[in-house]
C-alpha cells in the first residue's frame, strides 16, 4: 500500500467575501500523479500556494510529505519543488548559470556534476551557455523544471506547466513527468488541458466554485456523465436485423449494419451484452465501447455547479 504524500482536510481560503476554497478534502498517494482541473478562477493556484507554504489557509489541515504546512514550513519546503505557469528563470543568466545558482542556494554537494546531469537529461547541453532570454518557450519550461529538480524534491507541484507550449514541447514535458514518477516522485498537476490530465494522471479532481465536484480516475469520471454506448457492427445482414429487432433500446444504422446500445461501459454491462449475444446465437464482427471524454465531464460538472450557485 502506498504511503500518503499529501493529505488535505477541510481546506478553506477566502479573499474578503470571496470564498475560493470551501472545505476541500483529498489525499495524494506517494509516487503518483494527482491532477486538479477547474476553470479559471476556480482556486487551482490558490490550492498549490497553500500546499507549497506560499499562502496561509483560513481553516483546515494540510500535511505535505508528512509535515504540517502551518507548523513545519521549513521541512515542507525542503521536500517539495514548485514550477508555475511562467518559467521562473533569470533571463540575464545562461541555462548553466541558472542551474548553478539553484545548486548554490540549496547547498547541493557536487553541484557541477548535478548541473551537467540535468543539462543532459533535459537536452539543454547545446544551449547551456546561451542566455535564457534566447530560449524558446519549451526550452524555458524544461530549464525551469530542471531547476526545480535541484535538491531532489520528493513532491513536485506543476501549476499549468505546459500553458502556451506547442504540441511537441508539451509531449516532451509529459515524457519527463512520467520519468520522474517512475523514479518515485509525486506530482501534483494543475492544468486546463484535459488531454494532459487524461494522459498523465492516476487520479483527477474537478474543482468548481470552491468545491470538489468529482474525484476519481479518468475512466471513473467519464462514467459519471450519460452518453456512453456500446456499438456492435455486423457483416451478416441477418445477424444485424436480429440484433436491431431484439435490442429495443438500441439505435440501429442500416448503412453501417451497426446497433448502438446505451451503456456506462462497466464490466457488468459489457458482460451482459456478450452473454445476450451468446444466448441468442448472434455473432458481432466488431464491438467498441464509447464513453464521454474529459471535455464532456469537465463541462457538465462545472456548468452544473455554476447553475446551482446562481440558483441559491
Amino acid at each position: 500500500m502506498r504511503r500518503t504524500a499529501i493529505a488535505v482536510s477541510g481546506l478553506r481560503k477566502a479573499y474578503g467575501d470571496k470564498t475560493v476554497l470551501d472545505g476541500i478534502d483529498f489525499d495524494v498517494a506517494a509516487g503518483s500523479i494527482f491532477s486538479l482541473l477547474g476553470p479559471n478562477g476556480a482556486g487551482k493556484t490558490t490550492t498549490v500556494n497553500v500546499l507549497a507554504t506560499l499562502l496561509t489557509a483560513d481553516a483546515g489541515s494540510v500535511q505535505v510529505a508528512g509535515h504540517d504546512v502551518a507548523t513545519a514550513t521549513k521541512q515542507v519546503r525542503a521536500a517539495i519543488g514548485v514550477t508555475g505557469q511562467f518559467a521562473a528563470v533569470d533571463d540575464l543568466l545562461s541555462g548553466r548559470e541558472n542551474l548553478q545558482m539553484m545548486a548554490a542556494l540549496k547547498r547541493v554537494r557536487s553541484g557541477e556534476k548535478l548541473v551537467t546531469s540535468l543539462l543532459e537529461r533535459f537536452d539543454l547541453v547545446e544551449s547551456a551557455d546561451k542566455m535564457a532570454r534566447t530560449y524558446s518557450g519549451g526550452m524555458r519550461r524544461k530549464l525551469d523544471l530542471a531547476m526545480t529538480l535541484v535538491g531532489n524534491p520528493e513532491i513536485i507541484f506543476l501549476d499549468e506547466p505546459t500553458t502556451g507550449l506547442d504540441p511537441r514541447s508539451r509531449r516532451t514535458m509529459w515524457g519527463i513527468v512520467r520519468e520522474l514518477v517512475a523514479e518515485g516522485t509525486t506530482i501534483f498537476l494543475t492544468t486546463q488541458y484535459l488531454e494532459e490530465a487524461d494522459e498523465l494522471a492516476d487520479r483527477i479532481a474537478v474543482l468548481s466554485e470552491g468545491k470538489f465536484v468529482a474525484e476519481g480516475t479518468a475512466e471513473e469520471l467519464k462514467r459519471l456523465i450519460p452518453g456512453g454506448y456500446v456499438r456492435l457492427r455486423f457483416n451478416d445482414a441477418g445477424s444485424y436485423r436480429s440484433a436491431a429487432t431484439a435490442l429495443r433500446d438500441a439505435t440501429a444504422d442500416d448503412e453501417t449494419r451497426s446497433v448502438q446500445i446505451p451503456s456506462d461501459g462497466t464490466q457488468r454491462e459489457l458482460r451482459s451484452i456478450l452473454d445476450w449475444l451468446d444466448t441468442s446465437g448472434i455473432e458481432a464482427d466488431e464491438l467498441t465501447v464509447h464513453t464521454p471524454d474529459l471535455d464532456d465531464v469537465f463541462l457538465a460538472l462545472t456548468e452544473r455547479t455554476s447553475k446551482e450557485v446562481i440558483s441559491q
